[in-house]
């Protein structure tokens, strides 16, 4: 059945390591910004639908990192799927795209399923990651890290440079259209990483850390939390006092304070749609995309691994055909 933004916390409660992105919190983040999040709880198991209007009254349907349930084996209530089917036709979905919680193959969903569907060639989030084991000690983090990384963050210490929580969203916003002008990637509005913070923040999900030098800040990130899992979200610096190395130290900062917050991983999100043999073989000559931040991210100690490919549910496939169409030109 549809719930309520408080029951579907409630119902979350009873899944505590649910991924960031099938939150309460995220669903209302992205109801901001033309999503409407519908909440769908049938027996054990549940869904947050993100809903995106398109012309003509139409929309696409995604569930990100959905649906949750547990534990894996146990395969999903035939119920759901069929509300999800309900849900996506009264909005005139096109197509609803699933991204699950899962690493590697997606054929158990297929096999899974009561309702077709297909895999997809677009993934919305970025599929491989690398996660950072932290429930060790800090002395046994450090010694999973390439010695670089260390031999930086340590160096980033000595040269003066301290990290410390951060409110001035402003100013992360100013940083971060910096950093995208840089590196050539998308930033956000500054009404969107104040509504995230607002959100977030107050229920000690989440915290802006700044690494600065002589009061001057250098580089700043956005880290997130829930459950077991930490993520970093969004990453900026400037082009000032790199020597110091404030990125590496910003980093291990983060890392402590998703390890005080009881998280046992962290996710370092997204890196380059590749095995990691072409990965190492090609970190050093290739900066466009994702390789640019792969070399600094490979030196943390994660394992590589690679969500489960997305899968699309059809509901118009004219439109369809023409949605991918229309997008092809991204790769979809």
């Amino acid at each position: 059945m549809i719930v309520s933004l408080t029951d579907w916390n409630q119902y979350l409660s009873q899944h505590p390591n649910a991924h960031l992105l099938q939150t309460g919190e995220w669903g209302e983040l992205k109801s901001a910004f033309g999503w409407k999040p519908v909440r769908i709880v049938a027996g054990a198991h549940g869904a947050q639908i993100l809903f995106r209007k398109m012309p003509l009254g139409i929309t696409v349907g995604y569930i990100p990192k959905g649906p949750v349930f547990e534990p894996l084996d146990s395969g999903i209530n035939d119920l759901l799927w069929d509300e999800i089917d309900v849900e996506c036709k009264k909005y005139k979905a096109i197509f609803c795209k699933l991204e699950t919680d899962t690493w590697g193959n997606e054929d158990w969903i297929l096999g899974a399923s009561k309702v077709q569907w297909i895999k997809s060639k677009h993934n919305i989030q970025p599929p491989r990651t690398l996660i950072v084991e932290i429930k060790n000690t800090e002395e046994e983090i450090l010694a999973r890290m390439k010695q670089k990384t260390r031999y930086n963050i340590r160096l980033a210490e000595k040269k003066g440079v301290t990290v410390r929580p951060w409110d001035d969203i402003e100013s992360f916003h100013k940083m971060m259209l910096i950093t995208g002008g840089r590196d050539g990637f998308g930033v956000h509005s500054l009404e969107y990483y104040r509504r995230a913070y607002e959100l977030f923040h107050p229920k000690g999900m989440c915290e802006i850390l700044v690494a600065e030098f002589e009061g001057k800040p250098l580089a700043a990130l956005f880290v997130a939390c829930n459950g077991n899992r930490a993520y970093y979200l969004y990453g900026a610096s400037t082009d000032e006092e790199r020597n110091r190395m404030p990125t590496y130290l910003l980093q291990w900062e983060a890392m402590k304070w998703a390890k005080s917050r009881g998280c046992d991983e962290y996710d370092l999100w997204g890196v380059p749609d590749e095995d990691e043999a072409t990965l190492e073989s090609n970190f050093e000559s290739r900066h466009d995309g994702l390789w640019g931040v792969y070399r600094f991210k490979r030196g943390f100690g994660g394992e590589l691994k690679r969500a489960a490919q997305a899968l699309d549910r059809v509901y118009n496939p004219l439109l369809y055909w023409a949605y991918l169409k229309l997008v092809g030109r991204r790769d979809l």
